[in-house]
């Protein structure tokens, strides 16, 4: 499939974020994961073959499974041709496997990041501040040592360039106050059903981020859950505090780019070969791993 959807019996394209395709309907959307992939907010030239059936199916198993901690805005996949084709006719194969049905709700515009070990910018942060995410935290932490407590460390969701790390009050000023507060209180519940959820299955999610929407007063968990793209997966086997861990994520990507040399400003090298039929076969195991499932 193309990185890049062109078919004409679409609807105009409302909006195309990072690696998502966003098509109105009226009072629903339809979510369309394409196989483009980003790392460091930039869109790489190439993209990752399936990769947006990997996000979109695995989005899928989440949003079923924690309906329960919070409501969110899916309504079914753009496979389900009878529910989807009241609002989009015909939609191509390669297009619905990759796509959602969902309602349309009011996007906060705070990406909601909780980190349960210390790994990455957080570890780089710790280093060399030793803060976490702006935030003082203990002595003596070790590189991907799991943290007492899961922390929330949100950051700015920007529609171009990098978004930035913020504190718990300016999340409160953009969001205010009370909703600020049930924003943190849903990331963690999410985060941690997911965590241990994942363990039993000999993956341990280290961080993640989500995003959330309103409707009304009511809060929806949105756009993607628990992903190789948003989230930093570990084998729980391998797992040992005081190094840096083998990813089952994105991260196999950014590595590469950190290693190429790259300024992390656009245009991005491409993706060689034989690394984009590894991130093909990273994803693909580790969405078998948490579901059970092959992908289809």
């Amino acid at each position: 499939m193309p990185t890049a959807l062109t078919q004409t019996n679409l609807p105009k394209l409302a909006h195309r974020g990072k690696v998502r395709d966003i098509y109105d309907a009226g009072d629903v959307l339809l979510f369309v994961a394409t196989d483009r992939i980003s790392a460091f907010d930039v869109v790489l030239p190439n993209g990752i073959p399936e990769k947006g059936v990997v996000l979109n199916e695995l989005s899928r198993f989440w949003f079923e499974r924690t309906r329960h901690v919070v409501p969110n805005h899916y309504l079914a996949m753009g496979t389900d041709t009878a529910k989807v084709s009241k609002y989009f006719p015909a939609l191509p194969h390669e297009v619905a496997r990759r796509a959602m049905l969902v309602k349309k709700v009011k996007p906060v515009l705070v990406e909601c990041v909780v980190r349960g070990y210390l790994a990455g910018s957080a570890w780089s942060e710790y280093k060399k501040s030793g803060m976490i995410g702006g935030m003082p935290a203990p002595k003596g932490l070790k590189e991907s040592q799991r943290l007492e407590q899961p922390l929330f460390t949100p950051t700015t969701k920007a529609q171009v360039g990098h978004d930035q790390n913020i504190l718990m009050g300016e999340v409160e000023r953009l969001a205010g106050k009370e909703l600020a507060a049930e924003l943190k209180r849903l990331t963690l519940a999410v985060y941690n059903w997911g965590h241990e959820y994942a363990l039993t299955k000999g993956v341990i999610i280290a961080d993640t981020k989500f995003e959330f929407g309103m409707d009304g007063a009511t809060v929806y968990l949105i756009d993607e859950v628990l992903t190789p793209d948003s989230s930093r997966f570990w084998d729980s086997k391998k797992y040992e505090a005081g190094r840096a861990q083998e990813p089952m994520d994105k991260q196999f990507v950014r590595d590469w780019l950190n290693q190429s040399g790259w300024n992390k400003e656009p245009p991005s090298p491409s993706l060689p070969p034989e690394i984009v039929e590894q991130t093909v076969k990273t994803y693909k195991d580790v969405y078998h791993r948490l579901t059970g499932q092959a992908l289809g």
